[in-house]
């Protein structure tokens, strides 16, 4: 009988988030605030802070999810609401966090590419990325990978690391709402 290779390697799965789950997403999170200029917030959030955001996304409707891997979290994203008015109601702003040792890994594609696909099916029309830092180019490329365009930067928005941050916005049509 022949040998055929095996995976070894654990499945990568993406899924809705759970209470549990928030634990290390405040870890994910609080490395991306403390090292780069993903977020602009300059001290972590606690635990209960996090479960807090992640029940306000939940509660008004928009999707959360996880990347696992067995029972670790690699990575985050979910999406929330772009403007409180009624009349962006169909318009969305993206947030992706990976675990700094799973970047540029694939983590963060699967994990935008299922957000896009829950938010088409709740006839979200457009999604906004609005990223910190015109360096960011990780971040930017994913986003032009999963075809967004670039709609404008914004000049000296932010000021983190003893230095001012450009943050730039990116868009996406999901569907002809």
């Amino acid at each position: 009988m022949a040998d055929y290779p095996t995976n070894t390697e654990p499945t990568i799965d993406i899924r809705s988030t759970r209470n549990d789950d928030i634990e290390q997403i405040q870890q994910i999170y609080a490395d991306a605030v403390l090292h780069t200029t993903a977020s602009f917030e300059l001290i972590p959030p606690d635990t209960e802070e996090m479960l807090h955001r992640f029940q306000d996304v939940v509660a008004h409707g928009h999707p959360h999810l996880v990347a696992c891997q067995n029972d670790n979290v690699l990575g985050y994203c979910y999406a929330s609401a772009f403007k409180s008015r009624p009349g962006y109601r169909h318009t969305v702003e993206c947030s992706v966090y990976v675990h700094n040792d799973m970047r540029r890994q694939g983590v963060a594609v699967r994990l935008l590419e299922s957000l896009i696909n829950q938010c088409r099916q709740r006839q979200v029309h457009r999604m906004i990325a609005v990223i910190g830092d015109v360096a960011n180019t990780a971040s930017i490329r994913l986003h032009e990978k999963l075809d967004f365009t670039h709609a404008g930067v914004l000049t000296e928005v932010g000021f983190k690391f003893d230095r001012w941050i450009d943050v730039v916005l990116m868009e996406r049509v999901l569907s002809p709402v």
